[in-house]
């Protein structure tokens, strides 16, 4: 099973997991490293996310790897917290995060440039929009090749 594949099955998966509690699946991730191939999962939570809601999630996720074996080969399963950079994936994450410094970065130039650093004022319709240098931009959703809060000093 290709790398896609494994993160769309597991994606449903967590998210049956979590459907019915306050946690939120941010992210899956199946990348190969140094150490080897390791399928990561982000969780978070209004409040949020500690060790035991990763636990929980972590023992649910890995027996249910178990049963249905769709990893061929060795791995290391990780639940964790997206951390204070979190990524921006879902268009509710724009809403939420409201007010909050983020980066932005884009497939194509706008403004004569592909990075940017500001306030997220949330979303109108299909863009993003962003206090940066003084001035609110639009920055459309399609061209959002990554986005995460900052670090805020």
């Amino acid at each position: 099973m290709g790398r896609v594949n494994i993160v769309a099955l597991v994606t449903d998966w967590v998210e049956q997991i979590v459907k019915d509690s306050d946690l939120e699946l941010v992210d899956v991730e199946y990348v190969k490293e140094q150490t080897g191939w390791i399928l990561r999962v982000f969780l978070d939570k209004p409040d949020g996310i500690d060790l035991e809601d990763c636990q929980r999630v972590s023992v649910i996720l890995d027996k249910k790897l178990d049963e249905e074996d769709p990893i061929s080969g060795a791995y290391s399963l990780e639940v964790s917290s997206p951390g204070l950079e979190r990524p921006l994936r879902k268009a509710a994450d724009y809403e939420r995060f409201v007010g909050r410094q983020v980066q932005i970065r884009t497939y194509s130039g706008i403004h004569g440039r592909k990075r940017f650093e500001g306030t997220l004022e949330g979303l109108q319709g299909e863009y993003v929009l962003l206090k940066w240098e003084g001035e609110t931009i639009e920055i459309p959703l399609e061209l959002v090749s990554k986005a995460n809060l900052a670090m805020e000093l």
